[in-house]
């Protein structure tokens, strides 16, 4: 039987069911590409620093491209004694080239191993979801820019407010997915430092070349502290933070677009490859996409509580709770790596219905602008209000439209109302009005656009 890589001090039998408990090759396997890289990495660390000789060195490395080619093309064999992925390759090695293999882990710990594995694979995955991201991201931008004259009702309180773009709409959420990516680099950042060469806990006692290590494997820097290094799981914490966060904007912006497409409303209409049908009723067309969109934030908000609470308590250094990060970090990488292209998928292919939107506009969410009209006669703001407000009990108790106030009518409420109070009663005018920097009207929104555009232009190459 294989012995395990910590099995001298031990004499007696592993009971199976902690044998089950213990092991974590059945989720770390995900690893394998970058636990060989890094055995790779290490083994040439090993050479220069005189641990290895160069026919050792070459031996390990050819045999661990060996190993990855059984990886790759699914020929890679577990057994049973394979506990976790550095376990599962290290005997795989050993099966290929003999002894030899057992130098490979001369002064590296499984600690400073699996730390440096995860970064590794994260920095990859981030990498997809960066792309995802802005692809997301630029897809809204062109909508706005192709839909940029379609108005629709604003809602605060999910009560008809003021009338907006629909273009202006789509941006207030691409501009929240911009400060997310703002925040994925962030993370990449902290992610992107190499904990190799710590050892267990107390650093490497054979002189290795940490820097050049880092440089081979592509990390910006190296870990300061061992005992910090093989136990920091901050990187983890702050992905899933991001991805919980991430998902909470993808959350609103599928809620939004579940009621924007009800029967009530009818302002868009999605595509039937993100809709499904009623078991019971034949009529239905169930936004299933967006519902669990809105669904697996609360997942993922779950796992970043779950590792944050494991990690409360843990005493300085490794401690085989860590373990525990593995499992929310692989499903929340998943989650929100599909969760993006969906979105993606459903913000291109769902249909706006204007004549919906146009309809659902009301003289009532003018009221706003009929007090601007008065604070531009020069009477203050409050007291605009307040007529303003008068001027909408007035319209309801003769049961009509707010537009259809007479000036007579109005003048009975303030006498600065003229004949050209009329122009208050226009949708278009009313978003033009709102031209300030981060308005609704055309060119404030064109200006939206065009930082967007920018910005996406100048991410075409990922940051150092």
């Amino acid at each position: 039987m294989t012995k395990k890589l910590w099995g001298g001090r031990f004499t007696g039998k592993t009971d199976p069911l902690m044998e089950e408990f213990n092991a974590s090759i059945q989720f770390d396997r995900r690893l394998w590409a970058v636990d060989i890289r890094g055995s790779q990495a290490y083994a040439r660390a090993l050479h220069r620093a005189g641990l290895l000789t160069e026919e050792e060195c070459e031996a390990i490395v050819e045999g661990l491209e060996q190993v990855a080619q059984e990886w790759l093309h699914g020929r890679f064999v577990l057994q049973p004694e394979d506990e976790d992925i550095h376990t599962a390759n290290e005997r795989r090695l050993t099966e290929l080239i003999g002894p030899t293999a057992g130098k490979l882990h001369t002064g590296r710990s499984r600690n400073d191993q699996v730390a440096t594995d995860v970064r590794l694979w994260l920095l990859a995955e981030i990498e997809h979801l960066r792309r995802h991201l802005e692809q997301l991201i630029a897809v809204a931008v062109e909508r706005a820019s192709d839909e940029i004259d379609l108005l629709m009702p604003g809602y605060t309180h999910l009560q008809p407010a003021q009338p907006v773009r629909w273009s202006h709409w789509l941006l207030s959420h691409a501009w929240a997915w911009q400060r997310d990516a703002q925040r994925l680099e962030e993370v990449a950042m902290r992610t992107n430092v190499m904990p190799l060469g710590s050892g267990a806990l107390a650093g490497n006692p054979f002189d290795i070349d940490r820097q050049a290590l880092a440089e081979e494997l592509g990390f910006a820097d190296i870990t300061r502290n061992s005992m910090d290094a093989v136990s920091d799981r901050d990187f983890i914490v702050e992905f899933l933070f991001w991805a919980t966060l991430t998902m909470v904007h993808l959350s609103r912006f599928a809620e939004d677009l579940i009621i924007y497409s009800s029967r009530e409303f009818g302002y868009v209409t999605l595509a039937d490859a993100y809709s499904t049908g009623s078991s019971l009723m034949p009529q239905k067309k169930n936004p299933d996409a967006l519902e669990l969109l809105r669904g697996k934030s609360g997942r993922l908000g779950g796992h970043l509580a779950g590792l944050v609470i494991t990690l409360k308590g843990l005493p300085s250094t490794y401690n085989k709770d860590l373990q525990e990060d593995k499992e929310p970090l692989f499903d929340a990488v998943t989650n929100v790596s599909g969760a993006l292209q969906i979105a993606c998928g459903v913000l291109s292919t769902l249909q706006t219905n204007p004549a919906a939107m146009r309809a659902a506009l009301s003289p009532e969410m003018l009221a706003t602008d009929l007090a601007d009209y008065l604070v531009r006669k020069g009477v203050p703001f409050r007291e605009a209000h307040h007529v303003a407000g008068a001027a909408v009990q007035m319209a309801e108790l003769q049961g009509i439209p707010l537009s259809q106030l007479t000036l007579e009518d109005l003048q009975k409420l303030h006498s600065a109302f003229d004949a050209d109070v009329e122009r208050v009663w226009s949708f278009e005018q009313s978003v033009e009005r709102r031209d300030v920097e981060g308005g609704t009207s055309r060119r404030a929104v064109l200006a939206q656009i065009a930082q967007l555009r920018a910005w996406l232009a100048a991410r075409t190459d990922p940051p150092a």
